[in-house]
């Protein structure tokens, strides 16, 4: 025996049919019950059959009978009035079902968002202010004593140069503060001197074979 609810609510499926204003559709799509009028001109039959009204419009419907909305539905085309592109455009949508694939994020991007952090420009990410650490002007962790570390930045060399490459640097330098190859200017002697010290320092050195 079902027992009563003390809210006085009826959540039987009859009673939902009841209050269901579209009525019963059958096998065919028809609306048994509804009591509408076809829509085509001059037809008295029962309106049991909807079709839309327009491709823009799909929530709102004609009502016709059996013979009309086959009618109906013979002359509608759904891209009426579209461009090729819009066409293409709205197969495109339907391959995915209308729903685009997202762009995937990265995994520290998705760790912000999880906590409600958007950040587009990535201020917390690949561009966020790191602590370069103790080998930061080194690309390659090379360890030079403080005299060929200053020796290099003379030559403006990296400390990952060969032995060539520090010489043509050297050569490069000399021929621009050398008096006897730059027209007798003696402006850059001081200049001179230092590149030739770096010079010394670096070309027997072990760190640059």
């Amino acid at each position: 025996m079902a027992k009563s609810d003390p809210f006085g609510f009826d959540l039987s499926v009859s009673s939902a049919k009841k209050k269901n204003p579209r009525g019963r559709r059958s096998i065919s799509g028809a609306v048994e019950t509804s009591q509408r009028v076809c829509d085509h001109d001059g037809c008295p039959e029962a309106g049991q059959y909807r079709a839309p009204k327009a491709r823009d419009v799909t929530d709102e419907y004609f009502w016709f009978c059996k013979d009309h909305v086959r009618e109906y539905n013979l002359k509608w085309n759904f891209f009426d009035g579209t461009t090729e592109a819009e066409m293409n455009a709205q197969l495109s949508r339907d391959k995915v079902w209308d729903r685009p694939t997202k762009p995937l994020l990265d995994p520290e991007a998705r760790a912000w968002a999880r906590l409600g952090i958007e950040d587009p420009h990535q201020v917390l990410g690949q561009n966020a202010t790191r602590n370069p650490g103790r080998n930061a002007g080194s690309n390659n962790g090379r360890k030079l004593p403080p005299t060929e570390r200053r020796a290099i930045e003379v030559l403006e060399v990296k400390d990952t140069a060969t032995k060539a490459e520090v010489r043509a640097a050297y050569k490069a330098l000399i021929k621009v503060l050398h008096p006897d190859m730059n027209g007798g200017d003696r402006s850059q002697e001081e200049q001179l001197q230092l590149v030739v010290w770096a010079w010394e320092q670096l070309k027997d050195s072990r760190s640059f074979k």
